[in-house]
């Protein structure tokens, strides 16, 4: 039987910049080897003074990389972390009012800082995670991520494997330390004033010390290989729009046959076909008509 244990402590103070807050969570909570600790963004970014005066919009304007999609004031954009998120990730709660939270600067980081002053300050081998929130394109409701770790096995890919009828397995890849994020805002949250959870019973995830693993960065799909690169409606309006700075999210160059399918789902429009041209990776060079053919040259981007 395996059993799994996961509790907040109370209490906690105020976290406010320059703060130790290893200190803090020695000061709150008992650690042993093996546990893992989990801590919420808003509180690493109040200890690392990533708190400021100022309007959200203007905040969100300035950690956006690009927009991924928008439902009137709603906005999904990747944000320098390579995180697509609500509003950037930007949060104005919990917070002074007219104030802002950012993100940590480097969430992976933030969180070898404090896997070494736990080992520093209680002896003990943990690993870290780092969570925020977020949603789910195709569910209601939103959950806890990992966006930062550290000495914790952030996946385990069963790639290769077979279950127990026999059946490979080809792309099963468990997200491990967004589980123990989820796992610990069960026991946090949201207003709760819990803003730390310890996870034990899982030793076999914390990496000996000294080894902090590729951390939650390694979960995040680069530019391209994400099949939802843009929203919907997004998705028209860059492909019709057709800006070189724009290719990148829709991926590499389809094999040929592939975009002759996809171009004969369409119109025999020029609009339309340079469109899914360039949404699939490819550039209408030449149209022309003849007799009621069109003849169509196109060619693979490379950029």
């Amino acid at each position: 039987m395996r059993r799994l244990e996961v509790r907040a402590p109370d209490g906690l103070p105020e976290v406010r910049e320059g703060d130790d807050l290893a200190a803090l969570v020695a000061g709150a909570v008992e650690v042993r080897d093996g546990d893992v600790v989990v801590v919420t963004s808003k509180v690493v970014s109040k200890a690392e003074g990533r708190v400021r005066p100022g309007e959200r919009e203007a905040a969100v304007a300035e950690e956006t990389v690009r927009t991924v999609a928008r439902r009137g004031p709603t906005l999904i954009v990747r944000n320098p972390l390579g995180l697509t998120m609500a509003a950037a990730g930007v949060d104005a709660s919990n917070v002074p009012v007219g104030s802002v939270a950012l993100l940590p600067v480097d969430p992976d980081a933030s969180a070898r800082r404090l896997r070494a002053s736990l080992r520093r300050l209680t002896g003990a081998n943990v690993g870290v995670v780092v969570t925020d929130t977020a949603g789910r394109a195709w569910r209601q409701g939103q959950t806890d991520i990992a966006i930062g770790a550290a000495g914790v096995r952030v996946a385990e890919d069963h790639a290769g494997r077979t279950d127990t009828h026999g059946n490979p397995l080809h792309v099963t890849l468990p997200a491990l330390a967004d589980e123990i994020a989820g796992a610990a805002d069960l026991v946090q949250g949201k207003l709760a004033a819990r803003p730390v959870a310890v996870l034990s019973g899982r030793a076999d995830l914390v990496l000996p010390p000294g080894d902090d693993g590729p951390g939650a960065a390694s979960l995040v799909r680069t530019e391209g290989e994400d099949l939802f690169g843009y929203g919907a409606r997004e998705a028209v309006v860059r492909a019709l729009s057709g800006s070189e700075e724009d290719r990148a999210p829709f991926g590499r160059p389809v094999p040929h046959v592939e975009l002759v399918q996809a171009m004969a789902r369409v119109p025999l429009d020029r609009t339309a076909v340079a469109a899914v041209c360039f949404a699939h990776g490819w550039a209408l060079e030449g149209w022309q008509e003849s007799g009621g053919d069109v003849v169509v040259s196109v060619s693979p981007r490379t950029t």
